[in-house]
């Protein structure tokens, strides 16, 4: 009898039957729909980011950058600022590339000028945030012209530090050796290259994808359990539109060459300079980037960052939404 029920129930038209019978609520759905939209967009993008990544991180020659750059402080960090358009790499992985970048010339200030501004200022994110937004609200042209002063203004900042290399951890210099002499070790074997590139992707696959499904979710459920009301309280408020997209920003930590399509959904009911704060505030500083940050700065020098970058990008967002 036991063995008539297992064939019974794993019968097509028993579990076709049972099937017909389940429904899922309609929140329920609504979250699922909503969440698996942002993943399908979003997954390509991440993918060709991580890629292209590994590849820079590998192959790239050991210090060419810096050899090739202006020699003018301002010029320089203005250009470092602007790499991110040749290495399109997320927040993810641009610790990694800063490091590299430190260990080939690079000041502190300028490392710190390129993780801030590579996030934004790549092609990635540019095409991302133009899919998803266009030139409505003026959000692209805020979020680029945003990331680039934080970024210049931050490393400027930093630049006038009396002791740089007080902002860094006592172990960063030991660990960029590390990195440094497996590079060179590399230098001429392809095949050790190839298994670094697959190495690098793999492991920053599983650090992004899991932070895109968790940020896709709780989009989803803000959107269908947070009563509109509440949304629209805030969203329609100058300030507070603002402060509450930061906040969101900081906790969900969206990869920022996806974060357009987290944040669309909100677009309906938020002020654009809250969405403006959300795109600039969450590419540069969230709980996921503060710690791979951790690994090369101190958490001083991160509290530091932290306040300024937050403060700029609140003005950038007040300012958008009242005067655009």
């Amino acid at each position: 009898m036991l063995a008539v029920f297992v064939v019974r129930a794993l019968s097509p038209a028993f579990v076709d039957e049972q099937l017909s019978d389940f429904q899922l609520p309609d929140r329920v759905q609504d979250t699922l729909t909503l969440a698996i939209s942002v993943i399908i967009e979003s997954v390509p993008f991440v993918l060709l980011g991580i890629l292209l990544s590994a590849v820079v991180q590998v192959w790239l020659p050991h210090g060419v950058l810096a050899r090739h750059l202006p020699r003018n402080p301002i010029l320089r960090r203005a250009s470092i600022s602007l790499l991110g358009m040749f290495f399109p790499v997320c927040e993810c992985g641009n610790v990694p590339l800063a490091r590299g970048f430190m260990v080939g010339g690079f000041t502190v200030s300028e490392s710190i000028t390129f993780l801030l501004a590579a996030p934004i200022l790549n092609p990635i994110t540019i095409i991302t945030t133009h899919q998803a937004f266009g030139w409505d609200g003026h959000i692209l042209v805020a979020r680029l012209v945003g990331g680039f002063l934080i970024a210049n203004v931050v490393g400027w900042l930093f630049s006038k530090h009396p002791d740089p290399q007080s902002l860094l951890t006592t172990r960063f210099a030991a660990a960029c050796a590390v990195g440094s002499t497996s590079g060179h070790d590399h230098a001429h074997a392809r095949e050790s290259r190839f298994s670094q590139t697959t190495e690098i992707f793999i492991r920053e696959t599983s650090v992004i994808m899991p932070a895109l499904f968790i940020g896709s979710a709780v989009a989803a459920l803000t959107q269908v359990f947070v009563p509109r009301s509440v949304l629209l309280a805030l969203g329609s408020n100058p300030v507070w539109s603002v402060l509450a997209m930061m906040a969101l920003a900081f906790i969900v930590a969206v990869c920022s060459n996806v974060d357009a399509f987290f944040v669309l959904s909100f677009g309906s009911t938020f002020l654009p300079g809250g969405i403006v704060a959300f795109l600039v505030f969450g590419a540069l500083i969230d709980v996921k980037m503060l710690a791979l940050m951790r690994t090369t700065f101190t958490s001083r020098t991160l509290l530091q960052i932290t306040v300024v970058v937050g403060l700029m990008s609140a003005a950038l967002g007040l300012l958008v939404n009242y005067v655009a």
